[in-house]
């Protein structure tokens, strides 16, 4: 007997509690005595959209490991691995995020590594010139291929060649890159001011006390008069031309809001039930019926500063124009008649789930959480946005897109080996 399907309505997830550090840091913390394991999150405002050297902050982030004061980064590697402790780092337009996990028999050991990582990186010479060295080869490489060409051009077209959120620097920039201006963006960026910590899994009052003496030592930094944020430049088609491919990218969209905008919502919903899962409209249309992509995606993409709403896939360079020509009619039937309430309460269905999934365990929650902090929100904003989803009606969908959606909007960008206009 197959058991009843059970949507929630209601979403209660568990708040993370706060104190702030004498330094200024805000630590955060989600206590779970389910595992032993425990999670610890370092959030700096250090992404690329601040730097004025280009691959400069993501130089920082992936070279804080590659030796201390104290150790070698074979050393650093090696400590980790032997405790069996786990280190990720990662870095967007607005942010940096340094993150480690360990077991909490382990967390002593994990901890002092973290310190050294953290507070003490050397930033050798020889290592950030085989860094630079490597993630030049890979991104000319990258380079070569069609969907990376497309969404560089994508951004660009958004923003602007030269916004923080569109730039696309010469790889050949990372021969000039220097440790000084390393170690300058690291100094500028990576302090108190600009930094939250997040924990979660088995976080006793010890485990807060020894991330909080960490996080306290984080410098004051000088004051960063940044420069006003420039107002976008978009261009509404683009074409990058490369000669032979037997694919082309295909990138449509516009620029529209971020998350704590009152539509961002409503206009996932949207994206979802253009592309947002298996069975949505494009991949029905694209891919079931006419075959020109094993897959497309629509969503709606958050920054700092901004948000946009996307459509991404790759199409048989023979049949480039029909398949723009079909997602046109897709978002123009949003647009033109509402949905059914059936294919409607299965997108409320798809999005509830892939949110319960998220949040299953103490990390995924931690994630969240990040997200929150970072729009300005506590979690209780989750169980908001569910409550806006399970409300959404045919009608709201096709005011949304009605509203956002036109096609003399839409930034629609290709990079192939024949222009398709």
């Amino acid at each position: 007997m197959t058991p009843p399907r059970i949507t929630p309505s209601e979403v209660d997830v568990q708040q993370a509690e706060k104190r702030i550090l004498r330094n200024g840091v805000a630590l955060y913390w989600l206590a779970s005595e389910d595992f032993e394991v425990l999670r610890i999150s370092f959030v700096f405002r250090a992404g690329s959209s601040v730097q004025t050297v280009p691959f400069s902050a993501s130089a920082v982030v992936n070279l804080l490991s590659e030796g201390s004061t104290e150790r070698s980064a074979q050393q650093i590697a090696e400590q980790l691995d032997y405790y069996g402790s786990w280190y990720d780092v990662n870095i967007d337009r607005d942010y940096a995020y340094v993150n480690f996990a360990s077991l909490s028999k382990f967390f002593d050991r994990t901890i002092e590594v973290a310190e050294e990582i953290l507070l003490r990186p050397a930033f050798p010479e020889e290592e950030l010139r085989t860094y630079a060295a490597k993630r030049k080869q890979r991104l000319a490489i990258d380079r070569t291929k069609v969907d990376i060409e497309a969404r560089e051009a994508f951004a660009r077209a958004l923003f602007g060649a030269t916004h923080p959120y569109g730039i696309s620097s010469d790889e050949g920039l990372y021969d000039s890159l220097t440790r000084s201006q390393v170690v300058d963006f690291y100094r500028r960026f990576y302090t108190a001011e600009r930094c939250f910590v997040v924990c979660s899994g088995r976080i006793g009052e010890r485990e807060l006390q020894a991330i909080g003496a960490l996080a306290e030592q984080f410098p004051h930094g000088s004051p960063e008069i940044e420069p006003p944020f420039p107002t976008p430049e978009t261009v509404h088609a683009d074409f990058v031309a490369h000669p032979g491919a037997v694919q082309s990218s295909l990138r449509l969209g516009r620029l529209l809001f971020p998350r704590q905008h009152p539509d961002f919502v409503g206009m996932q919903v949207v994206a979802t039930a253009l592309g947002g899962y298996f069975g949505s409209r494009l991949m029905q249309n694209l891919r079931e019926r006419n075959g020109y992509t094993y897959g497309v995606v629509a969503a709606m993409v958050n920054f700092e500063r901004a948000g946009y709403f996307a459509v991404a896939t790759q199409v048989g360079s023979d049949v480039t124009r029909e398949a723009l020509e079909a997602i046109y009619h897709e978002i123009e039937l949003l647009r033109t008649e509402p949905m059914p309430e059936e294919e409607l309460e299965l997108v409320k269905n798809m999005m509830t789930g892939e949110m319960m999934r998220i949040l299953d365990g103490p990390f995924g929650i931690a994630d969240v959480t990040i997200e929150n902090i970072l729009c300005g929100c506590d979690n209780t904003v989750i169980g908001e946005n569910v409550r806006r989803i399970r409300r959404m009606t045919p009608h709201d969908v096709w005011v949304l897109a009605r509203k956002y959606l036109a096609r003399k909007d839409l930034v629609t960008v290709v990079a192939g080996a024949e222009r398709p206009w």
